[in-house]
């Protein structure tokens, strides 16, 4: 199976959990565990794919910094290809500091370099050495925004599938620009409250038959409800999330997305790959942090065995 590539953002996650309360200005709460790692939805599902047995190739940029060095240290050490990763020493490495509770989470984000990444920064070659395109944070992506459908098209025209993580907008802006994206998007995976707003509608459901075109398969991601998408007749499908001692769950839909596409790129059918993003979600989560504790494909079937 020819590599996948990640275009995205990267930056350093400072995680504390155990975070019963949100501070108010004026105050403080106190947090019973924290650790620095990896951050960013891209880097986190670069990272899951890789402790799945993928070959991942990366393109992002990033500070010419400390918190660059880590990140591609990071990266590096799990066998990721970074040799498409910019850095620009005008620009800081990006931070997000998560308040995290087992059963979500608050980021506050510096974004730094996050958002640099040009389309025109992905050689064509690059491209064709791929055999699918993965690009999360959407909304983050200020510099590759503009240039996301042509860098699509070129995408498919190699030969590549595409898959899109929207992430949230911190403007709650959302627009239609998106949703005109999706007919060259083959995987489109947001959770219930993006797609909710993504669409206009009111519930996972819903937003599941409002985006729904003909080519894009939309997954939304549930939480601890699991995950639902709509087979080819339009019949809802779902799959549960797992029991986990969970710790955190910063990057969790991150870690889901590479189960989902771990299992989506082998030809699996819907429901397996919807088992194995939930799965990979659920693992995630018993570690602080998106890339403590992600499973391997040994772990992934551990568990699906148990819940069989």
């Amino acid at each position: 199976m020819k590599p996948l590539l990640m275009a995205g953002e990267i930056n350093v996650d400072l995680v504390f959990t155990g975070c019963g309360r949100l501070p108010e200005f004026g105050g403080e709460v106190l947090a019973s565990g924290f650790r620095q790692g990896p951050g960013s939805s891209s880097m986190i599902c670069a990272m899951g794919l890789a402790r799945l047995g993928h070959s991942v190739a990366f393109a992002g940029v990033t500070g010419a910094d400390g918190w660059g060095d880590y990140c591609i240290d990071a990266m590096r050490d799990a066998g990721i290809d970074v040799s498409a990763v910019t850095r620009d020493a005008s620009l800081q490495t990006g931070i997000t500091v998560a308040l995290s509770s087992s059963h979500d989470r608050a980021l506050v984000t510096y974004m730094g370099a996050i958002g640099a990444l040009r389309d025109d920064m992905i050689a064509d070659a690059q491209l064709a050495a791929c055999g699918h395109l993965h690009v999360s944070s959407y909304y983050l992506q200020d510099a590759l925004r503009p240039g996301l459908r042509a860098l699509f098209k070129r995408a498919r025209r190699a030969g590549l599938t595409v898959s899109l993580d929207p992430g949230f907008d911190p403007h709650q802006r959302w627009g239609r620009e998106l949703v005109q994206l999706l007919p060259l998007v083959d995987v489109f995976l947001p959770n219930e409250r993006e797609a909710c707003a993504i669409s206009g509608e009111a519930d996972a459901l819903a937003s599941l038959h409002a985006l729904r075109n003909g080519h894009t398969l939309t997954v939304v991601k549930l939480g601890s409800d699991g995950c639902m998408a709509l087979q080819p007749d339009g019949r809802p499908l779902s799959a549960p999330a797992h029991a986990v001692d969970v710790l955190d769950s910063t990057g969790a839909g991150d870690s889901f997305d590479a189960g989902f596409l771990h299992a989506w790129r082998q030809g699996l059918p819907l429901r397996e790959c919807l088992r194995w993003g939930s799965a990979c979600g659920s693992l995630s989560t018993r570690g602080i942090g998106g890339t403590a504790c992600q499973g391997s494909e040994a772990d992934v079937r551990v568990l699906l065995g148990a819940a069989a």
